[in-house]
Parts: structure tokens; C-alpha cells; sequence
């Protein structure tokens, strides 16, 4: 027995999903005449807005404010009585901010011209034709922008537990006693942190034997150092990992080869990666190929293997953040109506870590520049010979640069200090000009700044040992 008719619907295109690239690709499409629909089946905006960038780091925000306060005596300032949060206020603000973007995207997308939204689950019902709420929609482009959620594992005991997820604790509105957070990577770093700052005790887990293993070992380290100066826990080389239910909290074993053999919190975090939302998407309906991650597969240019479906944003695997999303949008764009071949291999990877201090880093690690065989150079600054930084009382961190010896240009660089995830744009901006280092070196920066010690670092270049 066949299935029932759709009542359908054409479009000239249809743009499944709602985060960074989907609304801009929107504007673009209606702008060159075409009648366009977008689907989004829950929150208007996607992760970044909601419980990505713009909730977590106004959190940070909040937490750093407490620290700050803190130390007042160190600034000469006096606060009388102890510092005290209100996790209440915290995350109303929090919603506040986060209420201002989401009500942005959504009213500029339910008023824009040659836009339908549909409010509902988009699924792939052909090659050219995606189903909402009952009713098809047919269009010769199909753009999917259905992001990624934070991965569960299938870890002893943990159908047993409640436990949290970046999404679920923005939620949050109470101080945990202890929090035991499960994954030592840039999502569970920053919660660390925060909620240390907060007042929680923190226990971060990691399996591996040090935390952000996609750093170079120094950076790791030094990353590490910040986080227990701070009083946060890390117990690292955590195989087995298992959890259970133990009175009112949590017992997380660890089974490490120091410390003991488990962790008891009163809440659980899950921080140990992100999986594309391609489990029900109608993909076999359209014949589109996945990796083994259930990542959509694309070409340079944003194209599935099914001509006139593109995957763009978390969905596609070629980035992780917003920046590459938008960046994904600006792609397809110029290769639709610019006649301009813009494409995903044109990027520089760029990426921040916004704990305190942050973490800016571009292009190569030190081990991938060493992986490439390259005759390498490079230089290295602790943040206590910056200015700025002593200035505030924050010198932790350090700055390194990689230079290719044979061209002069920039393969890579990392600023672990105050400032370091703006400061580190000079180098980028760098890079994708393609010029010599020199041209940063000679430049006069502003004093006192972060930036101005960039031009000394580099007139001190050593070969890489």
C-alpha cells in the first residue's frame, strides 16, 4: 500500500534549520527575488543563540564579575561582608540577553519578504522535497543547517542518573554543591570554571592523559595550571568511566591511576562532544552520504552528493563554531550569485577558549608544524613581559608563533592571556593576506596593549628544536 498524497507546496527554496547560516542564507535568497521557506522545529536561532555563545559567555560574564570582586583588595578596593551570588539573578540576566537574540532572529525571519516559516520537524521526503507538519514542500536547492547536540555515551550507570548537558544547564538556577563534569575539553573547561567561580566545588574527568588534547602539550598544561589555581579538581587518565546513583548525588568512577577510585558530586555534567542531527532527517529518502560520525559529506563548496542539496553549519563536519557556519552561508552565497568560487579549503582554523584567561589560537599547532616537515621557526612570550597584563594583575599564559623559515609566512600562533582572543585576529589577518611576518614585526602597535608585544616575539624567532 503506497503512502497518503502530501498537500504540497513549491518553492525555489527550502532551508531546514534556523542557527547561523540558515537566516542569513535566508535574507540572501529572498533578496535575489526567489521565494525561499525555513524550517525550524524548536528554538529560532540555533545553539549559538540559545545555549551556545551568547548564554554561556554571558554566564562567564557574571562569573568573572564575582571573581573580580573578590580580589578587589589586591586593586586597593574595599567591599565589606563576603562576595555572594544569586544564581537566580545570574541566569535571569542570562535569559535576558538570550531572549533579545532569540526574538531578533525570529521576528526578522517571520518578516521578511518571500520568507514562509514553518514551525515544525523538516524531514527529507525526496531528493527535492522535505515534509513539515503534515504538507510537502518542493524545491529544486534544499539547504540543511540542522546543527548538532551534545553527544550522550554509552556509559555504565548512566541511564540511571539525572544529568546535565550544556543545554539542560542553562536551565540552572541554583548553585551545585559539587559539580563532577565529564570531559576535559572546551565546553567542559568553561562550565568548570565558571561554576568555581561561582562557588560550586568543580571535579572535571577526562580520559585522556592531559585536557584539550587537540593543544599543544604547553598549552594544555598551562591551561590546567589556571583551572587548579583556581581550586578546580582534574583527575585525568580516567578510563572505565562509570556512574550511580549514591543518596542524594552522584558517584562517578574514575578508576585513575592516582587520587581515589571515584568522584561523589551532586550533579553530573556531560561534556564529551557533539553529534550532527542526521538521525531523522528523511537523509536515506534523498540518498544523501554520511560519515562515520553521521556528518552529512560535502564538497569544498558546501554540496552534498545529491545535486541541489547543500549542508551547512555543525551538520557537515568542516566546523564546529559559529564563525564557520556564517562563514559556510558566505561560501554558498558567492558561489550562487557572485560568481565567486569561494570555498571551505580557503579557511584558516581560528578558534577561541573562553575561560579566564582566554585562549585565541589559529592556523598550525607546533606538532602539526612539525608533522609537515617544514624548516620551521619560532617564538615564544610569557604574558607576565606584557604590559597590559601586570597592569591587571593577570599574567598567566604565554604567546607562541610558528613561522615557515623558507617563506616567511605565519603557519600558526596561540595567545593564552588577557586579551588573547581578540589580540590573536592581527595574526590572523596576517595570514590571509598572505605577506611575510615581517609586516606585523615592523608595524608600531599602541601602548600599553596586548598586541604591542607581538612585533617583539617575533624579532626573537629560534628554530624549532
Amino acid at each position: 500500500m503506497g503512502r497518503a498524497k502530501l498537500m504540497s507546496e513549491k518553492f525555489d527554496a527550502v532551508i531546514v534549520g534556523t542557527g547561523q547560516s540558515g537566516p542569513a542564507l535566508a535574507a540572501r535568497l529572498t533578496k535575489e527575488g526567489l521565494k525561499a521557506a525555513i524550517i525550524e522545529r524548536k528554538l529560532f536561532g540555533g545553539t549559538c543563540v540559545n545555549v551556545g555563545c551568547i548564554p554561556t559567555k554571558t554566564l562567564v560574564a557574571s562569573a568573572r564579575t564575582a571573581y573580580v570582586a573578590r580580589r578587589s583588595a589586591e586593586f586597593g578596593v574595599v567591599i565589606d561582608g563576603p562576595i555572594k551570588v544569586d544564581m537566580k539573578n545570574v541566569k535571569a540576566r542570562k535569559d535576558a540577553v538570550v531572549r533579545q537574540s532569540n526574538e531578533g532572529v525570529t521576528s526578522w525571519l517571520k518578516d521578511m519578504d518571500k520568507l514562509t516559516v514553518y514551525e515544525g520537524h523538516g524531514r527529507l521526503d525526496s531528493a527535492n522535497s522535505v515534509s513539515v507538519n503534515g504538507g510537502l514542500l518542493e524545491a529544486d536547492r534544499i539547504f540543511l543547517n540542522v546543527g548538532a547536540r551534545a553527544t550522550v555515551p554509552d556509559m555504565p550507570g548512566l541511564d540511571q542518573v539525572d544529568y546535565l548537558t550544556n543545554s539542560s544547564m542553562m536551565e540552572v538556577d541554583f548553585l551545585p554543591e559539587h559539580l563532577v563534569i565529564i570531559g576535559g575539553s572546551y565546553i567542559g573547561l568553561e562550565f568548570a570554571q565558571m561554576y568555581r567561580r561561582f562557588g560550586s566545588r568543580v571535579t572535571v574527568v577526562e580520559m585522556a592523559d592531559r585536557l584539550i588534547t587537540r593543544e599543544d602539550e604547553d598549552v594544555s598544561l598551562a591551561i590546567r595550571e589556571i583551572l587548579e589555581g583556581e581550586g578546580v579538581e582534574v583527575r585525568l587518565k580516567a578510563q572505565c568511566i562509570s556512574v550511580e546513583k549514591r543518596g542524594d548525588g552522584v558517584s562517578v568512577g574514575v578508576s585513575c591511576e592516582s587520587g581515589a577510585p571515584e568522584v561523589i558530586g551532586s550533579h553530573v555534567l556531560m561534556a564529551v562532544g557533539r553529534r550532527p542531527n542526521t538521525d531523522d532527517l528523511g537523509l536515506e529518502k534523498a540518498g544523501l552520504e554520511t560519515d562515520a560520525l553521521g556528518f552529512i559529506v560535502v564538497d569544498e563548496h558546501l554540496r552534498t552528493n545529491v545535486p541541489g542539496i547543500w549542508a551547512i553549519g555543525d551538520v557537515n563536519g568542516r566546523g564546529a563554531f559559529t564563525h564557520t557556519s556564517y562563514n559556510d552561508y558566505e561560501i554558498v552565497a558567492a558561489n550562487l550569485f557572485d560568481n565567486d568560487p569561494r570555498k571551505v579549503t580557503d579557511r584558516i582554523v581560528c578558534y577561541g577558549l573562553f575561560i579566564d584567561p582566554p585562549l585565541g589560537r589559529v592556523g598550525m599547532t607546533e606538532q602539526q608544524a612539525r608533522q609537515s616537515g617544514r624548516d620551521v621557526l619560532v617564538g615564544q612570550m610569557s604574558m607576565a613581559r606584557v604590559g597590559r597584563a601586570r597592569e591587571r594583575s593577570e599574567t598567566q599564559g604565554f604567546m607562541k608563533i610558528l613561522i615557515d623559515a623558507q617563506t616567511e609566512r605565519i603557519l600558526g600562533a596561540v595567545i593564552l592571556g588577557i586579551g588573547g582572543d581578540e589580540a590573536i585576529h592581527s595574526i590572523l589577518d596576517v595570514m590571509y593576506a598572505g605577506v611575510p611576518y615581517t609586516t606585523i614585526q615592523r608595524a608600531v602597535h599602541i601602548h600599553p596593549t596586548v598586541t604591542e608585544l607581538i612585533p617583539t616575539m617575533l624579532g626573537n624567532l629560534k628554530p624549532l628544536q
